[in-house]
């Protein structure tokens, strides 16, 4: 096993590894509620849709850590769930088992985009500046993620952003999170995120912030009304609305997976030359995790931010993420349990990846104008639209640009320019 995982040439061990999936599992735990409360109102069956969620979050992960050997887990993505229910269902008005139809059809595409080698092939010709614009930028969307579900910052009708309510319990409890993990970092506690988040999940049940499970094991709920619909419902998926909704989940799914991967791999210091190893693997280890999840009952499997949280344990080889997807089918049967790891327990983690992963932006020329351009918009967009997918077609479309105009067309990859017609186009129709 240790051979496999090459945990000697990766500077890593089993203790390391555990922690680090234990890690990555509390951080994106929230996904396990959420996903069937987003779901829920397209008509699906919550607890089909936990369970599904849980299968397709562990299978995704297996693969992705056995196959791409990537400290990656996987779950079915935030965003791309809010566009299935609000953009798909209730806005076009499409039956949910249809639409889980287009999402195994999304899956599938991608699957073989990456077989044939253009999904790597695509990403090895971002430039290495952009690449590191596109961590950073990450580390800022999943900081700003962390500080909204604290309560730390909030809405606001003239900034549009400001800070909440520091005298609310809640986000007290998120603070003394923070705080807990702050100082456990900075000792060198190469575990603070970790043991910062049990602390403040007992501090919390202590004070009546994080409820205190009623019972340790629950029942699985069953799979039969969500299981195998998207099969039954592929002859329903030809309409040209159909078409635009699939195109659009693979367009999602394929630059936010890129995004994730060069981000989480960065953090755990296994590029080469720039370069993601095993690329294929990975990415067709993703775009499984969509197929899987689509024939579970689920919303497009996506790899996870959140797993940047894990690689700041130390966390560097796929064992990580099996053990993320071991905790996943623990969580079937122990799903009260999960009640305590609520968002002002979570927030401190993201907030404090952020931090890690802005260390990015030293990579970057910033004293070439043409570089900082893209590069700025990159890493800006992904917090202030909310979307990773946004920040990069916006650096994307700049990058030809500044380029071209500063007399750098030879540096450009033909595929750059493709991109950023791709983007142009993704801005004005989709």
């Amino acid at each position: 096993m240790k051979n496999y995982f090459e945990f000697e040439k990766l500077g890593t061990n089993y203790r390391t590894e555990i922690m680090a999936g234990v890690t990555t599992f509390l951080a994106m735990a929230y996904i396990l509620f959420v996903n069937p409360a987003i779901l829920g109102q397209t008509g699906m069956p919550q607890g089909s849709v936990f369970t599904a969620t849980a299968l397709a979050a562990a299978i995704g992960s297996m693969v992705m850590g056995i196959v791409a050997k990537y400290p990656v887990a996987l779950a079915p993505g935030m965003g791309l769930n809010a566009f299935f229910t609000f953009g798909v269902v209730l806005g076009y008005g499409i039956p949910w088992q249809t639409a889980i139809a287009g999402v195994l059809v999304s899956g599938t595409a991608l699957v073989l985009l990456t077989m044939t080698g253009i999904r790597e092939m695509i990403i090895n010709a971002i430039p290495d500046d952009l690449k590191m614009a596109v961590g950073a930028g990450i580390g800022l969307f999943i900081a700003f993620i962390g500080l909204k579900n604290a309560g730390i910052v909030v809405q606001d009708p003239d900034t549009y952003v400001t800070l909440g309510d520091l005298t609310d319990p809640t986000v007290l409890l998120a603070v003394f999170g923070l705080i807990v993990s702050v100082v456990l970092l900075t000792l060198g506690v190469k575990a603070g995120i970790f043991y910062g988040m049990v602390i403040t999940s007992i501090v919390g049940m202590i004070f009546k912030l994080v409820p205190v499970p009623e019972k340790i094991i629950g029942d699985i709920p069953s799979l039969a009304p969500t299981f195998g619909q998207s099969i039954l419902h592929l002859g329903d998926i030809f309409s040209m609305d159909m078409l635009v909704i699939i195109l659009t989940f693979m367009f999602v799914d394929f630059f936010d997976t890129a995004g994730t991967l060069v981000a989480v791999a960065s953090q755990a210091g296994i590029m080469e030359d720039g370069k993601l190893p095993r690329a294929g693997r990975a990415l067709c280890a993703d775009s499984s995790g969509t197929v899987f999840g689509a024939i579970l009952g689920t919303s497009s499997t996506t790899s996870y931010v959140e797993s940047t949280a894990g690689v700041a344990v130390g966390g560097k080889s796929g064992f990580t993420a099996i053990v993320t997807a071991l905790c996943f089918l623990l969580a079937l049967p122990f799903s009260p349990l999960l009640s305590v790891v609520t968002s002002a327990v979570t927030a401190p983690a993201l907030i404090l990846v952020g931090v890690m992963m802005a260390a990015q932006l030293k990579h970057i020329a910033w004293d070439r104008f043409e570089i900082a351009v893209p590069a700025f918009f990159t890493f800006l967009m992904m917090p202030l639209t909310g979307s990773i997918a946004n920040g990069i077609a916006f650096g994307f479309i700049f990058y030809p640009i500044t380029m071209l105009l500063t007399g750098k067309a030879k540096e450009i990859h033909p595929i750059m320019y493709v991109l950023s017609l791709i983007f142009v186009s993704y801005f004005l129709f989709l």
